[in-house]
């Protein structure tokens, strides 16, 4: 008898279902796995057989053929060993093939039949709400994030043994949605770094304020201890929580990255804030490795990726970021295995010292560093990298009277003051953008920028002498004007004035006066 069980495998951050048919047949005792598998999969013969023995059941001394269907799809992981130890224990006679028609099987098994939880669950079971099936049975540890997908009804046993019994009587209880334990949406701000802990620094804040508004990249340039760091850390604090869907999408990549494993995580309303050391390698930032996994601007997506002390990354690293920043998305391809796309649309938050020593152009007169060294060091953020960055402010050394422990009046605003205008015109954006398939600014496209940034003669004659004066480019002309939309935004006017755009020129003069 020939056994079919419903499992699945991860292309990317999309669920592809795969059938696993298992079949006894006479001959010398063998256990082969085809369909393209993986050495992981491979080695399922040997956890399968032993949790098998260890579970009760003796597996007769016969030929085993496993296929994994379709044959043309690599299968990675061990998410295999459950679904070929029920579909071992069907041909066995132990369990009905009527019980497990339309149910989805994934897990790992020890060799004790304990199920160990898997990556990938989620974008597994969505890829399954999606084909018509309605049940799945996943390990414990991944049920949070099964239960994300309405209309699937999630089992989630602890051993083998517990499958089988369950299969006999359905003695396990389907795991109550009700208890999303972390998809509630977290508001509570006590716990990040507050705006109003950096003494002066107007100008940077005003900065952020308008980058997390309308999700603009932003570049900090200034001098050690100037707050650069604590700004950026601060920016989670100012922006809108992520949809219900956002969080969805959010999940499934953390899902493939192994991040959920335990139900961490899941489906978080904050928006992920990722800070990779400038050690990190482009692989490790863009995504790749032998098995493809989701780098680190995946892993920022719908959030903020913030690169601190940026000429220090690789240069090839921040190179390979320019076609993500623009498409937001990136493919990893590798020789032998099929390629994928991740989502990576996010924010990118960078701080700079202005050379080597960190002091040039501080104006205390303690750079050390000579114009061959401070160049050698500016060029290493290339000038297409620096176009794609929207906001560019000089962070300025802080002064003694903004320091003052008794000066309470010089604390600004919190985050939670600035937050309640930034929400306020990122629904703005939600609203106006809602048949245009984007959700802010930032992800404006040239048709509509034609379409949703009107300007008036003044603002022309404007920008057109900026542009000729200060020499940019058609993307710094585009956005120029999407973050002169920000800014009218924040003040909830539908047209853009000429202060606004006056404003949005002056984020664009920082790569005039150090670069050139």
């Amino acid at each position: 008898m020939i056994a079919k069980v419903l499992s699945g495998t991860i292309i990317g951050v999309e669920g592809c279902l795969i059938d696993v048919e298992v079949d006894f047949s006479g001959g010398l005792p063998y256990f082969d796995i085809v369909g393209l598998p993986g050495s992981s999969v491979k080695e399922a013969r040997e956890r399968v057989k032993a949790a098998i023995k260890n579970s009760g059941y003796l597996m007769p001394p016969k030929r085993v053929t496993v296929n994994l269907a379709p044959a043309d799809i690599r299968k990675e992981g061990p998410s295999f060993d459950l679904p070929i130890a029920v579909g071992l224990l069907v041909s066995m006679g132990v369990i009905s093939q009527e019980k497990i028609e339309g149910c989805f099987i994934t897990g790992e098994l020890s060799l004790d039949g304990a199920i160990r939880p898997i990556s990938g669950v989620l974008p597994m079971v969505v890829g399954l709400k999606k084909a018509g099936a309605v049940s799945c049975i996943v390990p414990k540890e991944n049920a949070q994030e099964a239960i994300l997908v309405d209309g699937i009804t999630v089992f989630a046993p602890n051993s083998l043994a517990e499958l089988v019994a369950h299969f006999s009587d359905e003695s396990l209880e389907p795991i109550n949605r009700e208890n999303l334990l972390d998809a509630e949406i977290d508001d509570n701000l006590a716990n990040l770094r507050d705006l109003a802990d950096v003494k002066g620094q107007e100008n940077a804040k005003r900065a952020l304020e308008i980058a997390a508004a309308g999700g603009h990249n932003m570049l900090m340039l200034g001098p050690p201890g100037s707050g650069k760091t604590m700004l950026a850390r601060c920016m989670t604090g100012i922006t809108p929580d992520l949809s219900f869907d956002e969080a969805i999408e959010l999940s499934k990549i953390y899902s493939v990255a192994g991040v959920l494993k335990g139900g961490k995580n899941t489906a978080s309303r904050m928006r992920p804030f990722r800070a990779p050391h400038h050690s990190t390698s482009y692989a490790a930032l863009v995504g790749g490795g032998r098995i493809p996994k989701p780098g680190e601007i995946s892993l920022a997506h719908n959030g903020i990726l913030f690169l601190d002390e940026l000429p220090e990354f690789a240069r090839n690293a921040l190179e390979t970021m320019r076609q993500p920043m623009e498409a937001g998305e990136v493919t990893v391809s590798r020789a032998g295995v099929q390629p994928v796309t991740y989502p990576a649309r996010f924010v990118l938050l960078a701080a700079m010292n202005p050379c080597p020593c960190g002091h040039h152009g501080a104006g205390n007169n303690k750079c050390t560093c000579t114009d061959g060294e401070i160049a050698k060091y500016l060029s290493k953020i290339s000038g297409p990298m620096l176009d794609r960055i929207d906001i560019q402010v000089e962070v300025q050394s802080v002064r003694y009277s903004d320091m003052e422990l008794d000066n309470v009046a010089k604390s600004g605003e919190t985050s939670r003051e600035v937050r309640e205008r930034v929400v306020t015109a990122a629904e703005l954006q939600r609203e106006r953008y809602k048949g245009d398939g984007i959700t802010r600014n930032a992800q404006l496209t040239p048709s509509q920028i034609q379409k949703y940034c009107h300007i008036g003669n003044a603002e022309r004659n404007m920008l057109k002498m900026a542009f000729e004066s200060m020499g940019l480019s058609g993307r710094a002309y585009h956005k120029i004007l999407k973050v002169a939309r920000t800014i009218a935004d924040l003040a909830g006017r539908d047209i853009i004035n000429v202060h606004d755009l006056a404003e949005a020129i002056s984020y664009r003069n920082l790569d005039k006066k150090y670069w050139r």
